[in-house]
């Protein structure tokens, strides 16, 4: 199933922000991502009701096992397209930024050929 790239940018945030944090809230996502605070409740809501995130009483929210999987999917995609652009000789601002456009609409097959290249240009020990 497809989802939407605005649910994987705040699947990816979420992630991001557990493992800086320890701990997620919405004002946490809307503060990292210069959100509303109603836009995000209604997202929250929407990732809730598809299965990807859990609110916990405490308005903690938790990746389910289909969140985490679509977070880690996209995050890694945007760590490898990002050194990747770096390597290039691009800024690391554009890097991340392009990294963050590139990352939704590339085709698995791409980025695992994309990767696969990368792993032959590698010298060992790098």
């Amino acid at each position: 199933m497809k989802i939407q790239q605005s649910a994987e940018d705040y699947l990816e945030t979420i992630l991001k922000l557990e493992e800086r944090n320890g701990s997620v809230r919405s004002i946490d996502i809307a503060e990292e991502l210069g959100y509303s605070k109603p836009s995000v409740s209604r997202a929250m809501k929407l990732l809730r009701t598809d299965s990807y995130i859990e609110m916990e009483p405490g308005g903690q929210i938790k990746l389910l096992d289909k969140g985490r999987a679509v977070a880690q999917r996209i995050y890694n995609r945007h760590q490898v397209l990002t050194n990747m652009f770096i390597r290039l000789g691009v800024n690391p601002n554009v890097a991340a930024e392009d990294a963050c456009k590139v990352e939704h609409d590339l085709s698995e097959e791409s980025f695992d050929k994309l990767v696969a290249h990368l792993t032959k240009q590698t010298p060992q020990g790098d």
